[in-house]
């Protein structure tokens, strides 16, 4: 491999494939404690709503650091897609993990139409998070293929 064949980042996707733009950025970064404390009250009422079934797997165990970076990547979509969360619901966006852990989003109803409607072919998600704070970001990216997991 040439030096102008390698990525620009040793194991990162090439991304050149993506043949697009950066159509949108989101970033948002919450208290762990504060989704504790919703899950605490109205768990029931949030899943379904704001997290679906494979989100909410990632929490079993008191793992609200994992919901927390959650919601913050649903936000940051949100973002990214140039609207935020309004007129979106909750769990139109999804955010699942590859088996290696990394995440990736799901667009559904609204915010799949929404994407269309802007050009966003695909969204990547990055999500951190500490005991006390998790934080997102997203870009969304027009061309490429919603379906793909690496554009």
């Amino acid at each position: 491999m040439g030096q102008s064949d390698r990525p620009f980042v040793e194991g990162f996707p090439d991304l050149t494939d993506c043949e697009g733009q950066v159509i949108g950025i989101g970033v948002d970064i919450i208290e762990v404690s504060r989704i504790r404390d919703l899950m605490e009250r109205k768990g029931d009422r949030l899943h379904g709503r704001v997290f679906t079934d494979i989100e909410m797997d990632v929490a079993t165990g008191g793992r609200y650091d994992k919901l927390a970076g959650r919601f913050a990547a649903k936000e940051a979509v949100a973002k990214a897609l140039g609207q935020g969360i309004s007129g979106i619901g909750w769990n139109e966006i999804e955010i699942r993990n590859e088996p290696s852990g990394k995440p990736y989003v799901r667009l559904l109803g609204r915010a799949e139409e929404l994407a269309k409607g802007r050009g966003v072919k695909a969204v990547l998600v990055s999500i951190s998070h500490t005991d006390a704070l998790a934080m997102a970001f997203a870009v969304a990216i027009g061309g490429g293929s919603l379906e793909s997991r690496n554009c």
